[in-house]
């Protein structure tokens, strides 16, 4: 698996992750959230204005991700950040096609939507004989 696409589908199994985020304080706080992955490889997930996690990565755009199942594992390293404007609207549409649900609670208070662009990835599949475990600078 060495190519965009191939991360895309890959990542596009799996329906949530745990985003780790770094507190004021330094230490790592995590959730798990549901996760939308647009053709260019961005994460997206919603989120609420009041949460830690949005306070975190406006101010730490710094994040790890976790996605999996079973034996096959994808950690990501990247930068977090809360588009507007006509990037809002472009990554509302990526994580609306995931999650269709996410159109009703657009209409939440403080509801808004986080875009991660990862910068490095490893993908671990300890299923295959030798397990096979791939990084990739992005």
């Amino acid at each position: 698996m060495t190519d965009r696409a191939e991360l895309v589908a890959l990542l596009r199994r799996f329906r949530t992750g745990i985003v780790s985020t770094i507190a004021a304080t330094g230490a790592p706080q995590s959730a798990i959230v549901g996760i939308a992955v647009g053709d260019d490889l961005e994460l997206v997930f919603d989120t609420l204005s009041t949460t830690r996690k949005f306070a975190n990565v406006t101010r730490d755009p710094r994040v790890a991700v976790v996605m999996g199942e079973g034996e096959l594992t994808v950690q990501i390293e990247g930068r977090a950040n809360v588009p507007t404007g006509g990037e809002l609207a472009r990554v509302q549409a990526i994580y609306f096609a995931a999650w269709p649900d996410g159109r009703e609670r657009a209409a939440w208070p403080h509801i808004t939507w986080v875009r991660i662009r990862p910068t490095w990835i490893r993908v671990s599949d300890y299923a295959a004989s030798p397990p096979a475990i791939e990084e990739h600078a992005v």
